[in-house]
This record gives structure tokens, C-alpha cells and sequence, in this order.
């Protein structure tokens, strides 16, 4: 699979964002162990995960546990697969989410998911998402912190604005090394933190590049463009909306969410599809 790179790190160019495996809806263990191992043996070096990937109050973490049992069970080390994880976001377990960015609150936060991923450095720590009630600058200062004492390896940020990239570049002395922000065919206002990814040669993590679990299998149907590609090449239109994305900078990795093999598998198959400049400008 073609590579990618996130800091000093070479990834896939295509990562696993774990999500559906721990929400509402989510399969059973076995499922999403398959659904990690499928990834693993297509290349997959990337797995974007969060200690608010949970469905109730009482699995907070669910998905980070589920991760690492998976990557334990697969006799994967911590220095083969880049796991990515966030903090700064949490859900009470009714489906709601709230952000709480205080820096006492992300360091604690980050302890929790060193335990929970099993490691002596998280791999790549990402502060989730701002918090209105306080002041950016402190939680990313927790991050730089939590770099500095070696708790984390490469740090993050999420859900950013350019401002906010910029402020993060320089909290953090220049070694912000990734962006995750929505972007996907249905979802492009993060096109302007792309660019600025692109010039500052920070990678830049699409969430929900397919736009959502519950629209992922709609690219065909409101995106003519990227159906009609898609059959031209007898392809998926998900594998084209992946390989659009991909197309947009060398920084780009998307993260697809996934809680089957099937999809793991038709999703990685992006990561080696070429698109020509004329389907490009189809695609927009």
C-alpha cells in the first residue's frame, strides 16, 4: 500500500478510524477484532481511536480496550502500527457529547489511555476538540506538556480552525504533526486547514472521509460524479471519494471508520487508485 507520513512515522495512506466498533450499533467483539485483523492484513499501520469511542457511561475506552486486545491478539508491536488517540471530548452515554479541555482534566485523561492502549507513550495524542470555556492555548499547553514528559510520542490536534493550527504549531515549538478535521465529498469547509496542512507539511487526518456511518453508502446517489467514476473503473465510489481525497495533498490520510472486513478491505484499495486530472475535475 502507498505510504504516507505523520511526523517521523510512515503510515498507511489509508487508516482505520474505530469508531463504529463502539458506539450505538456497534457488532460484536469478534466482529471488530476481524474488522482490526482485516485492516492489519491489508497494510493498515494507521487506527485512529478516542476515549469517548464508547456507547454507555460504564465502557468509557471501549474502543481504545478493543484496539489493543486486538493488536495484542495479532502479536503486533507498538512500533509496527502508529495507534492515534484523543482526549478533550466525552459522552455521558445518552448519545450526547460535551468537550471539557481543561489541561488537568486531558492529563488525567491521557494517563487513562496509556492504560487502556497498554504502552509507555501513546504513539500519537490528540487534544479532541476546543473548548469554549477555556482558553486554547491551555489545553494545548497540557498536550506540549505531556510530549515534553515523554507521555506521548507526537502530538495533535483536532477539529482546528488555521488560526488554531497556527497557534498549536508554535505552543507546541513546531512539532504539531497532524490535523484531524472533517472533510469529505458531502463536508469541504475544512478545505482551508487542508491547504494550510499541505504548506506547513503537517499530515491531515479526514474524519468521516465517506461522510458518516450512516451516508457512507450514499456517495452514489448524491454525488453523481463519484458514481459515475466509480462504475467507469468498476470500482466503489467509496474507493473514488478515498482516492479524490488522497489526490488533494501528499499530507492526506483518511481515516474511514469501518465495523466489517468487507468494507476495511474495499477501502484500502483507494490507497493504490490513480485518478486522472480530467476525473478530478469531474469529481470537483
Amino acid at each position: 500500500m502507498r505510504q504516507r507520513r505523520i511526523g517521523d512515522r510512515d503510515v498507511s495512506a489509508i487508516g482505520l478510524g474505530g469508531m463504529p466498533m463502539s458506539i450505538e450499533g456497534r457488532p460484536d467483539e469478534a466482529r471488530s477484532i476481524a474488522t482490526i485483523h482485516a485492516a492489519l492484513e491489508a497494510g493498515v499501520t494507521l487506527i485512529d481511536t478516542a476515549d469517548a469511542y464508547h456507547r454507555d457511561p460504564t465502557d468509557v475506552g471501549h474502543n481504545e480496550l478493543l484496539i489493543a486486545k486486538a493488536l495484542r491478539l495479532a502479536g503486533v508491536r507498538p512500533d509496527e502500527v502508529l495507534v492515534a488517540t484523543k482526549g478533550g471530548h466525552r459522552r455521558p452515554g445518552d448519545g450526547t457529547w460535551y468537550v471539557q479541555g481543561d489541561p488537568a482534566y486531558l492529563k488525567l485523561a491521557c494517563e487513562a489511555s496509556l492504560q487502556r492502549l497498554d504502552v509507555e507513550a501513546i504513539g500519537l495524542y490528540q487534544f479532541h476538540r476546543p473548548d469554549p470555556a477555556v482558553p486554547y492555548a491551555d489545553s494545548v499547553g497540557a498536550i506540549r506538556d505531556l510530549l515534553d514528559e515523554g507521555k506521548i510520542l507526537m502530538a495533535g490536534i483536532s477539529n482546528a480552525n488555521p488560526e488554531q493550527i497556527r497557534m498549536a504549531q508554535e505552543i507546541l515549538g513546531g512539532r504539531l504533526v497532524s490535523v484531524q478535521n472533517q472533510f469529505s465529498p458531502r463536508f469541504r469547509s475544512s478545505e482551508p486547514e487542508l491547504e494550510l496542512c499541505a504548506e506547513m507539511g503537517i499530515a491531515f487526518l479526514p474524519w468521516s472521509p465517506l461522510g458518516g456511518i450512516a451516508r457512507a453508502g450514499e456517495l452514489g446517489g448524491q454525488h453523481a460524479a463519484f458514481a459515475e467514476v466509480a462504475a467507469e473503473r468498476g470500482v466503489s465510489p467509496q474507493q473514488v471519494a478515498l482516492a479524490w481525497e488522497l489526490a488533494k495533498a501528499d499530507v492526506v490520510i483518511p481515516i474511514p471508520g469501518a465495523s466489517r472486513p468487507e468494507s476495511v478491505r474495499d477501502s484500502v484499495l483507494a490507497a493504490d487508485l490513480e485518478l486522472s486530472e480530467e476525473e478530478l475535475a469531474r469529481l470537483g
